[in-house]
C-alpha cells in the first residue's frame, strides 16, 4: 500500500513545499466543487543512461510513445479536483522507483537533451468542467481561455522551471512571452480539440506547464 500524506511543522503549519495545503482550499470552494473541474494529465520524461544523461535509447512503442528514442509519457485522468495532483505526485514517485530499481534514469527536465534536435517535455493539461460538458460549453470555453490570456505571465512564472528552453515555438510548442490559442492547433498555448469546437462543447488543453511543474499548482490555477 501506498500512502500519500501531508507535510507539516512541528508547530501545524505547512512545510513550504506542501502546495495541496492551500489548493485544497480552492478546491473544496463551493463554486468549484459545482463545477466538479475535471483533469487529464500528461507526463513526459526521457530514460537516461547512468552518468552520462543522455536518451538512452530504449524504443519504447504503444500509445504512451514519444518521438525521441527513450521519450514517453503516461496520461492521468479524468480526474476530478485536487487528487489530480495527488495521482500524478503518486505517479512519479512510482517512477522514480521502478527505474531506480532498473538501474536507470529518468529526467522531468523541460529540456533534457542540451542540443536544438532534442524534444522538449511538456505537461500537457487537459481541463473539463461541468458547464463545458453541457450544451453551450464552447462558449465557457472561450471565456476561460481569455482569462487564462491575462494570466499568462504570471501562469508561466508558475508552471515549472526551464520553459524558456523549452517554448521556442518549435516542436510543437508555442512562444514563452505570447499567449496563443486555436483549434487543433499543437503550437498554441492552449489548444482547443477540433470535436469540441465541432459539437460546441467538451475540453481544452493547457500545452504550456513544464514536465517538473507542480501539478497542484498548475490545476488550481487553471
Amino acid at each position: 500500500m501506498k500512502v500519500m500524506c501531508d507535510a507539516y511543522t512541528s508547530a501545524g503549519n505547512p512545510i513550504p513545499t506542501n502546495k495541496k495545503h492551500n489548493v485544497a482550499k480552492i478546491f473544496s470552494n463551493s463554486k468549484v466543487a459545482s463545477e466538479e473541474p475535471w483533469y487529464g494529465i500528461e507526463e513526459e520524461y526521457t530514460l537516461m543512461q547512468k552518468g552520462v544523461n543522455w536518451p538512452i535509447g530504449i524504443g519504447i512503442s504503444g500509445v504512451n510513445g514519444e518521438v525521441m528514442p527513450g521519450q514517453w509519457e503516461f496520461q492521468v485522468g479524468p480526474v476530478e479536483g485536487i487528487s489530480a495532483g495527488d495521482q500524478v505526485w503518486v505517479a512519479r514517485y512510482l517512477l522514480e522507483r521502478i527505474t531506480e530499481i532498473s538501474g536507470v534514469n529518468f529526467s522531468f527536465d523541460p529540456k533534457p537533451v542540451p542540443v536544438s534536435v532534442s524534444l522538449p517535455h511538456s505537461l500537457n493539461t487537459f481541463f473539463i468542467t461541468k458547464s463545458m460538458r453541457n450544451n453551450g460549453g464552447l462558449a465557457v470555453i472561450k471565456n476561460a481561455i481569455e482569462k487564462l490570456q491575462v494570466k499568462h505571465k504570471e501562469n508561466i512564472a508558475a508552471y515549472g522551471e526551464g520553459s524558456e528552453r523549452r517554448l521556442t515555438g518549435k516542436h510543437e510548442t508555442a512562444y514563452i512571452n505570447t499567449f496563443s490559442w486555436g483549434v487543433a492547433n499543437r503550437g498554441a498555448s492552449v489548444r482547443v480539440g477540433r470535436d469540441t469546437e465541432k459539437e460546441g462543447k467538451c475540453y481544452f488543453e493547457d500545452r504550456r506547464p513544464a514536465s517538473n511543474m507542480d501539478p497542484y499548482v498548475v490545476t488550481s490555477m487553471i
